[in-house]
């Protein structure tokens, strides 16, 4: 009598991909998701008088408002003046807000600006998913991290400013009988994040998109899947300042996978 085994048990990618679209989908279309940001205000160059009196305190902004602005710190109506921080949570969890609408004070490069979140906002009511490809196992690669001593590149943003953007190292991964690279900067966590570019932008798919391979393991294994390239924020909403790809980012071959573009209604 022969005994067959058992199989090691195997993660099913299909469905783990399934779950990860659908959080997606629950996470850009949250109240207070990108969809919801209606503005960023740059202190320089002014702020909507209906959000109140704002200017540069140190590392401070300093905020002024009467009654008539209606706006609430902490609950309770601002009246007078008080002194921020840059916000560093979510916008749900905004300190100041103006009815539903949420204002977070930004930092960025230096200079200071308040963005809005409005769950209103007609983004946010005209959306009706994201078009993404069904997953397709040939488009889940093996990897290799390769770090840098550390890069700075500038590159241009959304808003047509031209910004610094940290690279740590390169993904390599093979493709199509041929190998690839694409830079990466690293999160806190040690999660990757690389802002690329394919044959398939601009026409099948957004300008260019977002992709966040898990932190790589002690010897440079990383999985690259781009059944989970994600549109970036500013596919939701112009007034967030998205990197472009930087030099060596846009791929000379098509990547027809994981989101395209937004849906609307």
């Amino acid at each position: 009598m022969s005994t067959q085994a058992p199989q090691a048990p195997r993660s099913d990618h299909a469905l783990d991909w399934k779950t990860w679209h659908e959080h997606r989908i629950a996470s850009v279309s949250a109240p207070y998701g990108p969809l919801a940001l209606t503005g960023t205000h740059w202190l320089a160059d002014g702020v909507p008088e209906e959000l109140g009196r704002w200017r540069e305190g140190g590392d401070e902004v300093v905020l002024s408002a009467d009654e008539g602005r209606q706006l609430r710190l902490d609950g309770a109506l601002l009246t007078g003046e008080v002194r921020l921080g840059a916000d560093v949570g979510p916008a749900a969890e905004s300190r100041l807000a103006q009815g539903d609408r949420r204002l977070v004070v930004l930092r960025r490069e230096g200079l200071w600006a308040v963005r809005v979140w409005d769950p209103e906002s007609p983004a946010r009511q005209a959306f009706a998913g994201i078009d993404a490809t069904p997953y397709e196992e040939r488009f889940r690669l093996p990897g290799t991290f390769r770090p840098y001593q550390g890069r700075q590149v500038k590159v241009a943003n959304a808003d047509g400013v031209e910004r610094g953007l940290e690279l740590a190292g390169e993904i390599a991964f093979t493709l199509g009988g041929q190998e690839h690279t694409l830079q990466v900067s690293v999160e806190a966590d040690g999660s990757l994040w690389a802002v690329f570019a394919d044959g398939t932008s601009g026409k099948s798919t957004f300008r260019f998109r977002f992709l966040r391979p898990e932190a790589p393991g002690e010897d440079g294994t990383v999985t690259v899947d781009f059944n989970r390239a994600q549109l970036p924020p500013c596919a939701f909403a112009d007034h967030f300042i998205c990197p472009f790809p930087p030099p060596g980012n846009t791929l000379p071959i098509d990547i027809p996978a994981g989101e395209r573009n937004i849906r609307t209604s």
